[in-house]
């Protein structure tokens, strides 16, 4: 969780600083926001090599060398004297943190036992809103004494964790357990991943719908905070403190509930019930409303994220679950890597108007979930 929760906080540290990149480099959010597209495009490359390196060498290295690796590239990106620079150093920020979702919750749930795996797994998946939430509060009380640069300085403090990993953190048993002189081979992984193609198939389309659902709700929404209403940075992130406390909750409690009435089902009944929210958390007129609307809307999104770590490895074989859960993740982040420029190209063209962009996108997305995952397999409890 600490893991993941650093990982986030160093992507939203970029999605906050947004408009006052595009100021310093005299250009506009949707050239900035390029870099968001690129962290994702590059994330599904990272999961295949750390994963592939986990399933040979073990979790627990890995994933601490994965967590050096976007600590570096973030503090590169406080020294970035152009957009381009800075745009090459999200693509490799991408890289770095393709690999930790996957290689982090084989870890955590090999490592947990079965019983409560619905609530892991809300835990495990919600220290990315922890991390949201971290970046919400540096950006609110920190950005105006240090900067967008200073911004991504701090960024570099999750290196620390590694020591963390390398002091108190065990490997896998399961790993260990499987361990032979010719595990996770280049060829093992392959005939692994193509004799499981159609599950993978389904995988990377729910992960797609999944990270529109995600990346469309949370990466524009405090641009248009402080666009379309003028809010100072630190009443925005005041807003995505509240937006992300109803994300912990949210995750937590519907991974839970997935051990009573399933993955899907708890998926399902999380998108179906962002819909009737979305007015109040595109088109309220006041901070509060917003914040409720916030709230709530992510209580739902990370409701439904929430039983993903779970869901996505309990489908996975032992063989390469390290790999193949955060390739699909990663590949439904390639597959939406567009969403953020996208929405903001549309509102500019519309002088402004993220709100209906932002309503309109959610609301397709939220069905084209619904369906998606109600027509899924499932391998609840499954043993690990």
């Amino acid at each position: 969780m600490c893991g993941w929760s650093l990982d986030a906080f160093d992507f939203f540290v970029f999605v906050f600083c947004l408009k006052s990149i595009s100021v310093e480099f005299h250009t506009d959010v949707k050239a900035v926001a390029q870099g968001i597209f690129l962290t994702l495009a590059f994330r599904p490359v990272g999961a295949l090599v750390f994963g592939w390196l986990a399933e040979k060498y073990g979790r627990r290295p890995i994933l601490m060398a994965n967590v050096i690796s976007f600590s570096v590239v973030e503090v590169a990106s406080a020294f970035a004297p152009n957009l381009a620079t800075l745009l090459a150093l999200r693509a490799l920020f991408g890289f770095a943190m393709g690999g930790e979702w996957g290689v982090g919750a084989a870890l955590a749930l090999e490592t947990l036992p079965a019983k409560g795996r619905g609530f892991f797994s809300g835990l495990l998946q919600e220290g990315y809103a922890l991390g949201y939430m971290l970046a919400s509060v540096v950006f609110g009380y920190l950005f105006d004494r240090v900067g967008w640069r200073g911004m991504f300085l701090i960024g570099g403090a999750p290196a620390l964790l590694a020591l963390f990993i390398s002091m108190r953190v065990e490997e896998s048993p399961s790993w260990i357990a499987g361990k032979t002189p010719q595990r996770a081979s280049v060829r093992q992984i392959w005939v692994a991943m193509r004799n499981y193609w159609p599950t993978l198939l389904f995988l990377v389309v729910l992960m797609t719908c999944m990270n529109a659902f995600s990346h469309g709700s949370q990466d524009l929404y405090p641009t248009f905070l402080q666009v379309q209403f003028g809010m100072s940075a630190r009443a925005a992130g005041n807003i995505a403190i509240v937006m992300n406390l109803g994300a912990l909750c949210g995750g937590i409690a519907f991974g839970m509930l997935s051990e009573r009435i399933g993955r899907r089902r708890a998926i399902v009944l999380a998108a179906a019930l962002a819909l009737p929210v979305i007015s109040i958390w595109a088109f309220s007129t006041t901070a509060a409303l917003l914040a409720v609307g916030g709230f709530l809307m992510q209580f739902m999104v990370q409701g439904a994220w929430g039983v993903i770590p779970a869901h996505l490895n309990e489908l996975a074989p032992s063989s390469v679950r390290a790999i193949l859960p955060g390739f699909a993740y990663q590949v439904g982040n390639l597959l939406m890597s567009k969403m953020g420029p996208f929405q903001a190209g549309i509102a500019e063209a519309h002088g402004g108007d993220y709100a209906h962009v932002l309503a309109w996108t959610i609301g397709l997305v939220a069905v084209a979930l619904i369906l998606v995952a109600s027509l899924g397999p499932e391998a609840h409890a499954k043993a690990m």
